[in-house]
């Protein structure tokens, strides 16, 4: 199944998407949010025919949700609104972002090229967690 993840922030957003066999999960792109964010959503999933979302839900460490996860969800019933029943799944965010720059250390990029990408590859993060899970349980 292809799955796009969508790392949701407040000033930026970051998108990844998998391949179909679920194998490779790779960074798409970093939008900082417009107020056509919703669309530019429908569009890529139109574009990459994509068949399900992975929402990284921001957990706080002792495993609840705080103000940043309403917002995640709040966010996500505008995004329902516009894909009818497309299946949409939360998967835990916690220490993404942290993966996502050790990730990103390893290669040459300067600060700001860096500050660009973060949100992608931590989206490809939170889809790599989700389909491990699900291969997981069955």
């Amino acid at each position: 199944m292809r799955y796009l993840a969508i790392d949701y922030g407040l000033k930026r957003t970051g998108l990844a998407i998998c391949d179909a066999d679920e194998i490779i999960c790779s960074p798409l792109e970093v939008i900082d949010n417009p107020k056509n964010l919703v669309e530019r959503i429908v569009e890529t999933i139109r574009s990459y025919q994509v068949e399900a979302l992975v929402m990284g839900l921001p957990y706080n460490m002792d495993g609840t949700e705080g103000d940043q996860a309403k917002i995640v969800r709040v966010f996500t019933e505008r995004l329902k609104s516009k894909i009818g029943d497309m299946p949409i799944h939360f998967q835990d965010e916690r220490l993404s972002s942290f993966d996502a720059g050790s990730r990103l250390e390893a290669g040459d990029y300067t600060r700001g090229k860096k500050k660009k990408r973060l949100d992608a590859v931590a989206a490809a993060a939170i889809l790599e967690s989700f389909i491990e899970a699900q291969k997981g349980a069955e």
